[in-house]
């Protein structure tokens, strides 16, 4: 079964967190990794081909971004399902396995994720959720508002169809992304996890959220104190829009972002 799957690893700067992810990778049995590093200036490049000789290294020149990266390994993979992994993640056999039997139980499904686990043990948030419509901002804000949480419930264990799911941890079907195009390119980080979710829907293609399958993601933190993140946090929702969904429906948006952000920093 793992043997119909490649790995894909885009890293910039995390030679620890990589190390760490490849050996636990390594008990999974026949997978193909591939690491696309991003011109890494912490040694991660020399430490992957000092320790994982197995491991098919791809060395950027600049940081090129999460999408153009990915679909570098994507393009450099030679298996029938894609597993992209994030840096600062753990996996086990069992957790691989359970994604792949989904694909396979499922000849509807594009794209599946599991749970995604904090380091103490708590579900991430935003490990899956609902596409960025703006009746759904306004939901997600006027809940965060009264209540202090989030609109989906990150402890379900219920396998179900979502809209998209975190590509911190998803399997995505090759015939699908042949079907409907990898990653997009314009989006350096942010919502290229959701835009190519919403073009396997569109497509006819199903994407799950399988929580029966729990992986670590350490590095699940908040963008918040990151100006930088921020930014192209922002960046990322407004092209977003402007591919998706009407000029209006943007000009609302930029105009709804300026209280929300003022909102934000108090």
């Amino acid at each position: 079964m793992l043997d119909d799957l490649s790995v894909i690893i885009a890293n910039w700067n995390s030679a620890t967190l990589l190390k760490d992810c490849l050996t636990s990778l390594q008990a999974c049995g026949p997978v193909e990794v591939i690491v696309v590093d991003n011109a890494s200036s912490d040694g991660s490049a020399e430490m992957v081909e000092r320790q994982f000789t197995s491991v098919k290294l791809i060395r950027n020149a600049i940081n090129l971004g999460f999408a153009r990266a990915s679909n570098q390994g994507i393009a450099a993979a030679a298996r029938r399902y894609v597993l992209l992994l994030n840096s600062d993640t753990l996996v086990d056999p069992g957790a691989l396995s359970g994604l792949v039997e989904l694909l396979e139980e499922r000849p509807d499904a594009g794209a599946v994720a599991p749970r995604l686990l904090q380091s103490n043990g708590e579900p991430q948030p935003f490990a899956f959720g609902s596409d960025p419509t703006l009746a759904y901002l306004l939901r997600r804000t006027l809940v965060r508002i009264v209540s202090g949480r989030g609109v989906h419930d990150w402890r379900t264990n219920r396998t179900r169809a979502v809209d998209w799911v975190s590509g911190a941890c998803m399997l995505l079907r090759r015939r699908a992304l042949e079907e409907v195009g990898v990653l997009d390119e314009n989006i350096f980080m942010y919502f290229e996890d959701n835009e190519l979710c919403l073009r396997l829907r569109k497509a006819g293609w199903k994407v799950y959220y399988h929580p029966k399958v729990e992986i670590i993601h350490r590095g699940g933190g908040s963008r918040r104190n990151d100006a930088e993140a921020n930014r192209a946090y922002y960046r990322s929702l407004d092209y977003f829009y402007a591919k998706h969904y009407t000029r209006l429906a943007r000009f609302v948006l930029r105009a709804g972002l300026i209280p929300y952000r003022r909102l934000l920093r108090r």
